[in-house]
């Protein structure tokens, strides 16, 4: 019995080999292979949308033509050939921007450096040929003369709209919180009419100056000039020329507001309020989670009680998201909210304060749904401490109170913050609670200003997630917003990232400061 004993123990694979340890590995790497097909997909498709590519004129064998930027292409349903998708714009001229190509019926492509592609407000993008700039007063011009003037002109333009939204947002926007707060003042009266004014006279100074367009097509189109947001010829721009281009187009996404619903301008608004929620999500979860789990591992007695507890905090992590997005929406908005307006804010209903969603019921509402996440790890970093920790303490003469407060929760901290990590990680994607306790299609106004108490928490926000759904599947056309909802997927993973990075910084330099825990 004895040699058999020492013949299996000798039989055994040492640890590291095997079949197990191979698929382990393999399972690692094709993670990590996933995940770089997955972020490789987003660069390609969100930061390329920003490049100003080149436009292509293309002549078909009857003799029809078109302009516009290739995007893709697919074989024929009959399999007879390929057709090509040409992002072609003029909506107001044809009715629609995209234009299938079959390949066989392409006579002729080329790049003729005088194709302009204009970005509008109101129509999105044309692509043609600059005829005229008709000034207010003084000769049209035509030709390289008219490009220039449209140039410098765009420039003057932008610089008055910027000035525009400088006295919406620093000088209208408060002055008329303040009439709302302290009634009629002439003294405000006059200064709001004073912006109001100056704002009269910004928009006047836009001019009414208008371009002649023509289409590949041979259509005409005259366009006011402030309808212009910006203008480029593709093909006339240098490698360098572009690039700049693409890291001013990258800036713009990162710090305007979103416009044409949501198929166009940035996403500043969804940034800002995605990462105001997770951090006073976590700065509301942290507390409570470190508590509940101190109490069950160091301060509960261990019996059936604490054990039913424990499972129950273990499996609400498995319940639904949008179970606690009900939950927030019946509590939280209409029961607490719904008594605050009425104990606080009576002389502004029926309009409600907090009695609708917003800010802080969407961070209390995904504190909720993280909780769980925060107190098992806890636990599980608090389990881990050694007990002679402890009674070393408590035989050196500190309080139990001590003991808790100076070992046990320092030495707990990386595992406290790997709690914080994966709620952060939870809270950053989730869209299904939000839809109901706050987060809104359009917020351009961020819940963060100059006004007393700063942080207006009653504000609805936008956020990242919700962005990306409502953009891909409630917007009028969802393949002219496709690039963005890459781009935007590209962004919420990397403030995912950027959040998760700091608090593992953080966890690190706890961990170096306090000490690693032994095994036991």
């Amino acid at each position: 019995m004895r040699w058999r004993r020492r013949d299996t123990a000798r039989a055994r694979l040492p640890r590291g080999e095997g079949p197990w340890a191979w698929l382990s590995a393999g399972s690692v790497a094709l993670s990590l292979l996933l995940l770089a097909l997955l972020l490789g997909l987003l660069l390609s498709r969100g930061l390329g949308h920003f490049w100003p590519g080149d436009v292509a004129l293309v002549t078909l064998e009857d003799g029809r033509q078109l302009a516009g930027r290739a995007v893709r292409e697919e074989p024929l349903p009959d399999g007879s050939g390929r057709e090509r998708l040409y992002r072609t714009g003029n909506r107001d001229l044809d009715g629609a921007i995209w234009d299938w190509v079959v390949l066989a019926a392409i006579h002729e492509v080329s790049y003729p450096r005088e194709l302009l592609v204009l970005e509008r407000r109101r129509w999105g993008e044309f692509i043609g040929r600059l005829v005229a700039l008709e000034p207010e007063a003084g000769p049209r011009l035509e030709g390289e003369a008219a490009w220039s003037a449209l140039e410098a002109r765009l420039v003057a333009l932008e610089a008055r709209r910027e000035a525009i939204r400088r006295l919406r947002e620093q000088t209208i926007r408060p002055l008329v919180r303040r009439l709302e707060r302290e009634g009629e003042s002439a003294e405000v009266t006059r200064a709001l009419a004073a912006a109001e004014a100056r704002i009269g006279a910004l928009r006047a100074s836009l001019g009414g100056a208008s371009l002649v367009l023509e289409s590949v097509s041979g259509q005409h189109s005259i366009e006011p000039l402030e309808e212009v947001v910006r203008a480029r010829r593709p093909n006339a721009m240098s490698n360098l020329d572009k690039l700049a281009a693409w890291g001013q187009g990258v800036w713009r996404f990162l710090s305007e507001g979103p416009r044409a619903a949501n198929t166009a301008g940035g996403v500043w608004p969804a940034i800002f309020g995605t990462v105001l929620m997770v951090m006073l999500m976590s700065l509301l979860v942290t507390p409570f989670g470190v508590l509940a789990a101190v109490y069950l591992n160091e301060v509960a007695h261990q019996g059936r009680l604490t054990r039913l507890v424990r499972i129950g905090v273990r499996n609400l992590a498995g319940v639904p998201s949008i179970v606690y997005g009900v939950f927030g929406l019946g509590v939280f908005v209409y029961g607490i909210g719904g008594h605050l307006d009425s104990w606080f804010f009576e002389a502004s209903l029926p309009s409600p304060t907090f009695g609708t969603g917003g800010l802080l019921w969407a961070s209390l509402t995904l504190a909720l749904l993280t909780l769980p996440v925060v107190i098992v790890a806890t636990e599980e970093g608090l389990a881990r401490i050694p007990h002679r920790q402890r009674e070393g303490a408590l035989a050196l003469g500190a309080t139990r109170l001590e003991m808790l407060t100076r070992v046990v929760l320092p030495m707990a901290m990386p595992a406290m913050l790997t709690g914080v990590i994966l709620a952060v990680a939870r809270a950053a994607g989730e869209v299904a609670p939000l839809m109901l306790v706050g987060v809104a299609k359009l917020a351009p106004q961020v819940p963060v200003d100059g006004d007393f108490p700063f942080l207006h928490l009653e504000r609805k926000f936008m956020h990242l997630g919700y962005h990306i759904f409502d953009a891909a599947f409630h917007g009028g056309d969802v393949q002219a917003a496709l690039p963005l909802i890459y781009a935007t997927a590209l962004l919420l993973v990397l403030v995912i990232l950027m959040l998760n990075l700091t608090a593992i910084f953080l966890r690190h330099h706890l961990r170096s400061r306090h000490g690693t825990l032994s095994s036991y």
